[in-house]
């Protein structure tokens, strides 16, 4: 198990390639397009999605099977979505490590150097979930349990709040000063939740 480090990776008009044309692809697709990333789609079929993407030059779509000249100079980040070939993943992987491109392999960690955690994304707000490649499907249903705390009111105060720091930058010019008045202002910020999971020792028991 991987336990790497969290960080925001900039990719406006970067070069990104997504490996893959299906339903995985296509949510790596639109999350990279959110962050004004220049996407280039390599497979023999795709979804409807990707195919009205590419029909609006959204994306550059190449029609057939990922070759090692797809990452061309200037290429930043390589999303593998294709699950089960082997010899994909390794030579991507060997790939990553000789040219210096991020590698995301969904559904293999270990041919991977970065992955893309499950999303929260409301309005500039951006909370990643990840287990570490431990439980995907874990990730997942903790964002779909996370995204309906997040509602149009939040993003309204975070619109706020961008408007009130642009404001102190432009009228109080003591940065501590600044800082104090920003952190009273989500001084009263607060998010209530609990969590509920499966009795672990009571499933070890059935099937022992």
């Amino acid at each position: 198990m991987k336990v790497g480090l969290q960080i925001t990776l900039d990719v406006k008009d970067r070069l990104c390639v997504v490996v893959g044309g299906g339903e995985e692809a296509t949510d790596k697709v639109n999350r990279l397009l959110d962050a004004q990333a220049k996407v280039t789609v390599v497979s023999p079929t795709v979804t409807e999605g990707l195919q009205r993407l590419a029909a609006v030059t959204k994306i550059v779509y190449r029609n057939r099977r990922f070759l090692l000249s797809d990452v061309e100079e200037g290429v930043v980040l390589v999303v593998n979505t294709v699950r089960g070939d082997e010899t994909l993943g390794h030579g991507l992987y060997a790939a990553a490590r000789q040219k210096g491109f991020l590698l995301c392999s969904t559904d293999r960690p270990e041919y991977s150097t970065c992955t893309m955690p499950a999303l929260v994304a409301k309005g500039s707000l951006r909370i990643a979930i990840s287990t570490s490649g431990v439980s995907p499907a874990l990730a997942s249903r903790l964002r779909q349990d996370l995204e309906p705390l997040f509602d149009e009111r939040f993003e309204t105060f975070l619109r706020w709040l961008e408007t009130y720091r642009m404001h102190l930058q432009a009228t109080e010019p003591d940065i501590k000063k600044r800082h104090t008045l920003l952190r009273d202002t989500v001084e009263k910020v607060r998010l209530h939740a609990k969590i509920e999971f499966p009795d672990v020792e009571a499933s070890r028991k059935e099937r022992d």
